[in-house]
């Protein structure tokens, strides 16, 4: 396809006053404005013509990205002919899942090593998890004397799996965890605090004192202390309410796909570990439901199944999905739930469902702290819009908190806290639990 650029409309529009003058001056050469059109015309087509021809064209992706986390899709093309342009601009059509824009714009510019090679690249953060499309991509370039674009579409048929983000586990704060916890793992066992005895052992500054043998301390006349092999094989269910509430966004992404990665983060940790662990999700309805795994060997299976976990603009079902749940499990297990209460009628059926976990399983909640209603209540008001605005924020954090209070009363624990922390936490607190052996 050939169409005139911006130079050379406005050559065409520059001798409209000239014809113009030269008519009101001598009429016999009213004529000479349409040569200069002509003229222009015929040259932008000629420029169009004698244009370089496009080759082959090429759409480099990866075959995944992370969500939150910027990825580089390369273009490369060829160009034949006397006259390659200096620059090729591109647009890529794209999914939403990819950008909200709906498409990327870039620039392609001649490769030192081949002439005929043009390269270029732009950046994209993918917003939401699935598999993206890469659609048709526009290429135009200008002929020599810059009166004319060429410009070419190219079809694609490229995917893009948008997994979980798991920047976290790569941290190196993670990984000295790692390196610490699983070091000596098959010639030695793990011993801490569990139920099961091990072993008597010399007492060390740093060991906890309820551990101290009196008896056998009397019977060896040295201060002992009980080692216990720490449980391992324990059951874990990563529960995630994929529900409207939690497809809210939190600086740029919905509150699901925080969980998401707080969930695989900990995940990490518990098959290193050695338990077995599960992911469940719901919404009006029980949705995801993983078979128990471990071994670090498989968490790359959980971070696809997560990938799966869809978002859901609908009411979520606490009832229906705890009590499914509840009749999947045959023994005592971590349930670690990650929801959020707006709602006083869904916090209630989600009290009442909870409270059935308990007696069989251990409950662990997990909530997002919204800094966008602290935001809004810490801002000083302006008019009477924003004051009304703060209290409404201030009526919706007080209800969370109410929530909060009455799981921590029915023997839950509860944590709330920033995305960026909230991994790290739950890690903590799981960590914590398999010490004190409550599974």
């Amino acid at each position: 396809m050939i169409y005139p650029t911006g130079r050379a409309v406005l050559l065409i529009a520059l001798g409209a006053p000239f014809a113009a003058l030269f008519a009101a001056i001598l009429p016999g050469l009213w004529a000479i404005g349409l040569a200069w059109a002509v003229m222009i015309a015929l040259l932008l087509i000629l420029d169009g013509l004698i244009a370089a021809k496009i080759g082959d064209v090429e759409v480099v992706v990866p075959k995944s990205a992370e969500i939150g986390m910027p990825f580089e899709l390369g273009v490369q093309s060829k160009f034949a002919g006397m006259m390659l342009p200096r620059t090729v601009f591109g647009n890529i059509g794209i999914d939403e899942k990819l950008s909200s824009a709906g498409g990327l714009e870039f620039k392609l510019q001649r490769s030192e090593q081949n002439g005929n090679l043009f390269t270029g690249s732009g950046h994209l953060t993918p917003e939401r998890r699935g598999t993206g499309e890469i659609g048709k991509t526009w290429l135009r370039w200008t002929g020599p004397l810059g009166l004319a674009w060429r410009q070419a579409t190219k079809e694609s048929d490229h995917d893009i799996a948008i997994l979980p983000n798991i920047s976290a586990i790569r941290s190196p704060t993670v990984q000295m965890f790692l390196r610490d916890s699983v070091f000596g793992l098959l010639v030695r066992q793990f011993r801490g605090e569990g139920s099961e005895f091990e072993a008597l052992t010399e007492y060390q500054p740093g060991m906890d004192r309820r551990s101290i043998d009196w008896k056998g301390s009397a019977r060896h006349s040295k201060l002992l202390a009980k080692e216990y092999d720490t449980e391992r094989n324990n059951q874990i269910v990563f529960a995630l309410d994929c529900g409207s509430i939690m497809c809210e966004p939190i600086d740029g992404l919905p509150r699901i796909d925080r969980a998401v990665s707080a969930a695989l983060l900990t995940a990490y940790i518990t098959l290193k570990s050695g338990d077995q662990t599960s992911l469940f999700s719901f919404a009006a309805k029980p949705e995801l439901s993983t078979p128990f795994l471990s071994g670090s060997r498989n968490f790359y299976r959980l971070q696809q199944d997560a990938a799966t976990i869809d978002y859901r603009h609908q009411e979520s079902n606490y009832t229906l999905a705890l009590s499914s749940l509840s009749n999947r499990l045959k023994r005592r297990s971590l349930i670690i739930i990650f929801s959020d209460f707006t709602d006083p009628t869904a916090a209630d059926l989600m009290l009442e469902a909870a409270g059935r976990l308990i007696d069989k399983h251990l409950v662990l909640f997990v909530v997002l702290e919204d800094k966008e209603l602290s935001d809004i209540i810490s801002a000083p008001p302006e008019s009477a819009a924003d004051v009304a605005r703060s209290v409404t924020a201030q009526n919706l954090l007080d209800q969370k908190k109410l929530v909060v209070t009455r799981l921590q009363h029915m023997g839950i624990d509860v944590i709330e806290g920033a995305h960026e922390t909230i991994g790290t936490r739950l890690i903590n607190s799981y960590l914590k639990i398999n010490r004190r052996g409550a599974l």
